[in-house]
Order: structure tokens, then sequence, then C-alpha cells
């Protein structure tokens, strides 16, 4: 496994990283048996970022992982939870709620702190909240101890293109904009290198537009973007090569991309997901895929409230 540093926090993480979403049972129904052997088989692979949050699976996922975590030596790995979002509308990012929901996380996950604690897609509340009362949370939650560093995430670029310069935060995550199909996260990297800023890149199969089964009933993408999916994905499957490699290694194969969350239950997929991340990337097949996904490269959905999604519209980022 690859490890690369994390922006200024100077944690060594690890190029694939493990997003605790499954285990919540977000996408199936989920063992929990199954899912506590697939974080111990993530150990084991060399994955040491760990990302969950409170709003997945209602708590589940946190509660599963704080089990799955507790006979694991604490140096094996580095933790981040998140904290404002609580259901499909449920968002509260006041400063009492911030603390209190880290403290019902910790219990939750068996541990005393977290490594980063993110606010958790902040783009639906408006900016004065985060700004006046989410961010000083996180300032006074690591000034007391209970998390090492701080960070926000969420879907539109503008999003950080617009707190960035206000705030003082120590990592991102931002997902489904740099994989096969949306490479526009690059466009981002500038801002985030010159402040020191650490990268956690989520979702590179685009929430599952990038498989022969089609997206979910309930992405948001356009059926454009859908239709050129599932074509260059059935285009992989008639090759006999799986989109899902393909996927994988192109976003861990980026050394300014720190490290990419992938999301699993199932002990053998995240061990295959972690051996793709170390082999080779087929780039003759890269090359015809990236032909397939031209006509909607970098073509996204908007998040949120609107002024985060201004340069959406339909058209290319």
């Amino acid at each position: 496994m690859n490890y690369r540093k994390l922006g200024k926090t100077g944690l060594n993480v690890s190029a694939l990283s493990f997003g605790a979403s499954s285990l919540g049972s977000v996408f199936r129904d989920t063992d929990e048996a199954d899912s506590i052997r697939t974080v111990h088989q993530a150990i084991d692979c060399g994955i040491n970022l760990i990302d969950v949050s409170p709003y997945y699976g209602l708590t589940k996922a946190e509660t599963v992982l704080g089990k799955s975590l507790k006979d694991i030596p604490r140096d094996k790995y580095f933790l981040s939870t998140k904290a404002g979002r609580y259901g499909a509308d449920t968002f509260d990012f006041s400063g009492d709620r911030i603390v209190s929901s880290l403290e019902e996380s910790l219990k939750r996950l068996n541990a005393n702190e977290v490594d980063i604690l993110y606010l958790h897609d902040i783009e639906f509340v408006p900016a004065d909240i985060i700004l006046e009362d989410a961010i000083p949370a996180l300032q006074r939650l690591k000034a007391s101890g209970k998390i090492r560093f701080a960070g926000i995430c969420g879907l539109p670029l503008e999003l950080f293109e617009t707190f960035l310069p206000r705030v003082e935060v120590d990592s991102i995550i931002s997902y489904c904009h740099y994989s096969l199909n949306d490479t526009s996260l690059l466009g981002l990297l500038p801002l985030l290198e010159a402040n020191g800023i650490g990268l956690v890149n989520a979702s590179p199969l685009s929430m599952g537009l990038l498989g022969t089964r089609g997206a979910p009933d309930w992405h948001p993408a356009s059926s454009e973007i859908k239709e050129a999916c599932l074509k260059a994905a059935r285009f992989c499957a008639d090759q006999g090569a799986d989109i899902a490699k393909l996927a994988v290694q192109f976003s861990t194969a980026n050394e300014r991309i720190p490290t990419t969350l992938v999301s699993t239950a199932n002990p053998a997929n995240i061990r295959k997901n972690a051996e793709w991340a170390e082999e080779p990337i087929d780039e003759g097949l890269l090359a015809e895929v990236l032909a397939i996904l031209k006509p909607v490269h970098n073509r996204t959905w908007p998040s949120g409230r609107p002024e985060y999604n201004t340069k959406i519209g339909g058209e290319p980022r």
C-alpha cells in the first residue's frame, strides 16, 4: 500500500482508505459479523484511514465500527467522523450540537478522540451558521484535545472555493469529483496545496454510476450522465474487465490526491480493492473508457443551496 501526507496534518495516510457508510446498511442489509471482518481485513491490507458519520445508518455505522475497532491497537489507524447531518433532511450545525454530537460519536466508537472531525454536507445551511457557530465549535474541540484536526465536506466544489479562504481547517472530503467521469477536483488542488489543506477523495465509482447494473434510482445525475457511465461499464465488461477496478486504480494513482475512500461491508471486496490499488493500470482500456465518457466529462449535479451550484446548469464545469 502506498502512503501519502494528508496536507499539513502530517498524517501519513494510505492511498486507499475505508469509508464505513456500508456498515450502516446504507446500500444493502449487512451482517454485523461480516462488517467487523471487513474492517479487520482493511487494516490487514494496510488501509489506515477510516471515515464514518452518525448519519450513516442513523448511527448504526458508528456503532458497528466501534465494535470492529475494539480489539485493534489505536496506532494502527486514523479515525474520522462527522457532525451536523443526522438524516436526509436533518441538519444542526449549532455549536452546542457539534460538541454533543462528538461526545455521542466517541461513545459509539469506543474512542477517546478522533483524528479528524468534519462538518457534514455544509452546503445545505446558510454560510453564517457554519462561520459563526460550527467552525468555532471545531476549534474549541481541537483546543480541548477531543479532535486532532478539523475539516469540512460537501459535494459542490464551489462550496470549498467559498469557504476555504474564510476558515481555518485542516482537511476536506470531496466526493464524485475525481473519478473516471469527473476530474474537476483537479481545479481545486492549487488552493488546497497553497494552504496545506488535506484532501480526502471519496466515491471513485461516482455513487454507483460506474457499474454494469446502472445507477440506482435515487441517483441525482442526469440521464445523459447515467447512460454514458453505463456504456463505459458495459464496454469494460465486454473486454473481460471490471470498471470498478479501473476506477479504483485511476483515483488512487494520482500522487496529488492523498487518499480515496471506498466503502464495502464485504471482507473479500475490501481486499480486492486494496490489491487493485497496487496493480498497474491498463492504459489502453483507460484511454477507451475516457473516450466513451468524454461527452459527459466533469458534468455534475446540484446539491444544497443554490449559491454553491452556480456553475452547473447542465454544462461541463
